[in-house]
């Protein structure tokens, strides 16, 4: 299978500035191709990772990837889909989470070998770069009028909060696609359906600059879906937090489980980013048994993005606290100063003091509702306590039948 009808097969490309170019250019000689990343935050979240996962096949199909990392548009905050606009980072902040961003994707891509994927900051090009001439050479092809009627500023203006300074981060993307196109030869943009806009107007001035001096510029665009679960929002965090690929962020067991939750609806999405089972293949696992299919779905994740022996050691674990008897082997674990402690405790005020329930009150309904148990005994009444002799010795609580947690005192 080719790999425009491998992307499309599983269900990848979303929305292309030219359908027909797109197929062309993915299925003949090696191309240039990029996607690009904001440094908002110091590592990757699952969510953020769909892009580069494309950019892996792209990569073995023998095409070129750029990563851009925008050390200078993160510096103003895309304003696609928000309400608000985004804290600006200072310059060291955007530095540190470059260096730790750049050892994310090395988990997608090979950037050594014959055809080593490269990675460049915007913040090259930007700097020096004199707003008037910038303006002059880009602004002027932007219309006002056309940016504010774009989707991605629709929140911004629904909300009476968008910024000039935010609206210049289209103009940035689109010069950036640009650049990249003159400078390195790259005639495809690749991105998550939100960046529709900036994606077109990266395309559109490449049109426009074609016209204006004759000449033969390649420059398309394509999205991939979104990662959204039923209810319209990103995938790659849970009620416990963010689905790091950073391993110092987050544990094989939480990264695990993090995958395995996902809704029954996304499964077959999950399946078609992250792995390389075949779709005909997981179509009949997920039409058999959701279970199944989401324990070989958070195993082949965990082990792309973890490494086979995490995989291995957050399958064992997960079987082993929900698949019959009770092990405190490897659960997830809090660690108390018995010092501290006092020699009676109650379990609503220690669930709450953990982060195991966000409140005591969540703690007293969950207890009411049958909905915690202590080392697989249900917790009667609200007013159960645990001994401090107890907790030395260790004390695995389960909330409802996916969270768990080891509590020991030392």
């Amino acid at each position: 299978m080719e790999l425009y009808e491998l992307l499309k097969d599983r269900g990848l490309i979303y929305q292309s500035t030219d359908e027909d170019k797109l197929k062309q250019l993915l299925n003949g000689k090696p191309i240039t191709v990029y996607t690009g990343t904001d440094p908002t935050a110091d590592s990757l979240h699952i969510g953020h990772c769909v892009p580069a996962c494309i950019m892996r096949r792209l990569q073995q199909a023998g095409h070129k990837v750029i990563i851009l990392v925008g050390g200078a548009t993160a510096a103003i905050g895309d304003p696609s889909g928000k309400t608000e606009m985004r804290s600006m980072l200072t310059h060291e902040q955007l530095n540190k989470n470059i260096e730790k961003i750049k050892q994310g994707y090395s988990k997608f891509l090979n950037f050594d070998g014959d055809n080593p994927a490269i990675i460049v900051n915007n913040a090259d090009w930007f700097k020096g770069y004199d707003y008037v001439n910038f303006m002059r050479d880009v602004g002027v092809h932007f219309n006002v009028n056309k940016m504010i009627s774009n989707d991605i500023y629709a929140k911004r203006i629904e909300e009476g909060g968008l910024t000039f300074f935010e609206m210049g981060y289209m103009l940035m993307q689109a010069y950036d696609f640009l650049y990249l196109n003159k400078n390195y030869n790259c005639v495809l943009q690749w991105g998550g359906a939100d960046q529709w806009g900036n994606i077109v107007a990266g395309a559109e001035l490449g049109r426009k600059m074609n016209f204006i001096d004759n000449g033969n510029r390649v420059m398309v665009g394509v999205t991939n879906p979104l990662l959204l679960t039923p209810d319209g929002k990103k995938m790659g965090k849970t009620e416990k937090g963010a689905i790091w690929i950073d391993k110092d962020k987050i544990s094989a067991y939480d990264f695990y489980q993090g995958v395995f939750q996902t809704p029954d609806a996304c499964v077959e999405m999950m399946f078609a980013i992250f792995t390389d089972v075949p779709m005909a293949e997981a179509r009949e696992l997920i039409k058999q048994d959701i279970v199944l299919a989401k324990k070989r779905m958070a195993y082949e994740i965990t082990k792309f993005i973890r490494g086979e022996q995490d995989a291995i050691e957050a399958q064992n674990m997960s079987e082993n606290l929900f698949g019959g008897e009770q092990s405190l082997d490897n659960a997830p674990t809090v660690k108390l100063n018995v010092n501290t402690l006092d020699d009676k405790l109650f379990i609503v005020d220690l669930l709450t003091e953990i982060g195991f329930t966000k409140s005591k009150g969540e703690a007293r309904r969950l207890i009411e509702q049958k909905g915690i148990s202590k080392n697989n005994e249900i917790v009667s009444s609200v007013m159960d306590q645990v001994s401090k002799q107890d907790l030395q010795k260790g004390i695995l609580f389960k909330k409802g039948k996916k969270n768990f947690i080891l509590v020991i005192a030392e």
